[in-house]
């Protein structure tokens, strides 16, 4: 009988947390836009013994235990653009959000739910607002508080048996300028092509830096995320947003030089240059209670955990530097679906990565009480 009741109440469980991944799918967060998503997490927390809030910027604030150790769950509660049918198909739920990363914020509510939290330790779970934009107010809000957390895991996807220890840095700008026409067939560059040579000006810089960098997460990295070139009477406008990718040996400090003279070299005569996202790489430490726990819950799922780095930005960027603390990033999905059409999450590895969780909060905060 006993282990009837266990299998029905672990059922339970499992329903009820697709159900609120399900729920919190189906509201539409895109950043700036999460505030009925906040009300909806907060209320789902505070109906499961955690002390719920909206905080002053809008972030959905969980908090169960009252002692001075702190382990922060921070995930996001706001998504990419782009409202995608939200839909289940066997095993799998779509919809946008579903990986990027409402899953992992849905899993640390209902791993943080389920955890016998130990006296002297409390556990709070933030789903933050505007991670998605340069802005991430929800997470830089949180380091302007009183007080920093004993260890932190930033929900993002890594897969429910890896462990991301690290981010890419970014610098983003825009350029603009309106260089004068000239007629095709004439030797003067056309504002198109100036603007594809400020692009290409950019591949080749980042091709001379990374000589001998053979892994991605050493090299620098281009992208470009809008090229625009236009005819307004005698003059033509360009538009070019674009960026670097930044391993941890090279900071924005030193780029912005760099890109200024990249500009200047192509451009000729007068252009704008704003910067518009500038984050520093960033990487937590390997070998630390927080790791351990997190190693040893999911070698109780009978898989063997692995370590990755990633190319993109995070609330890690944010946080670590500031925080200090042990911090690592985890969550539930496969993340080159990010922002694509296709999101989706695979139910079972949403669980399992709930279990993990369990386990490693578990074994965390019971470990570091001897």
């Amino acid at each position: 009988m006993p282990d009837r009741i266990a299998t029905k109440e672990v059922v339970s469980y499992r329903e009820e947390a697709i159900s609120l991944l399900e729920g919190l799918v189906a509201i539409p967060s895109p950043s700036q836009q999460e505030h009925e998503a906040s009300v909806f997490l907060a209320g789902w927390l505070s109906r499961h013994d955690f002390d719920a809030h909206l905080d002053k910027v809008g972030n959905a604030v969980g908090q169960r235990g009252g002692g001075h150790r702190e382990v922060l769950l921070l995930g996001h509660v706001d998504t990419f653009p782009g409202e995608l049918p939200v839909y289940r198909d066997d095993d799998l739920l779509y919809g946008r959000g579903a990986v990027d990363a409402k899953s992992s914020l849905c899993a640390f509510a209902s791993a943080a739910a389920l955890v016998d939290v130990p006296q002297g330790w409390r556990v709070t779970v933030v789903g933050a607002v505007e991670e998605e934009l340069p802005t991430s107010r929800g997470a830089r809000y949180r380091t302007s508080l009183k007080g920093r957390p004993e260890y932190c895991v930033i929900g993002e996807p890594s897969g429910w048996d890896r462990i991301t220890l690290g981010y890419k840095g970014v610098l983003q700008a825009k350029v603009s300028l309106r260089p004068p026409l000239s007629h095709s067939a004439g030797r003067d560059r056309l504002p198109a092509e100036i603007a594809v040579e400020c692009w290409n000006a950019l591949v080749e810089y980042c091709q001379s830096v990374n000589a001998g960098r053979e892994k991605e997460f050493q090299r620098l990295s281009p992208f470009l995320r809008r090229i625009m070139a236009t005819d307004e009477g005698a003059y033509g406008n360009i538009e070019l947003e674009a960026g670097f990718r930044l391993p941890l040996d090279i900071t924005t400090k030193d780029l912005e030089p760099v890109l200024t003279q990249i500009m200047a070299s192509v451009i000729n005569g007068q252009y704008e240059l704003e910067i518009v996202n500038r984050e520093e790489a960033f990487i937590g430490e390997k070998n630390s209670p927080l790791v351990r726990a997190f190693l040893a819950a999911i070698r109780k799922q009978q898989a063997r955990p692995r370590f990755v780095l990633k190319t993109g930005t995070t609330d890690m960027n944010v946080v670590g530097p500031v925080w200090g603390c042990p911090i690592v990033a985890y969550g539930p999905g496969d993340s080159t679906l990010d922002h694509t059409p296709d999101e989706r999450i695979h139910l079972d590895e949403y669980w399992k990565s709930i279990e993990v969780l369990r386990s490693a909060l578990g074994l965390l905060m019971t470990q570091e009480s001897h």
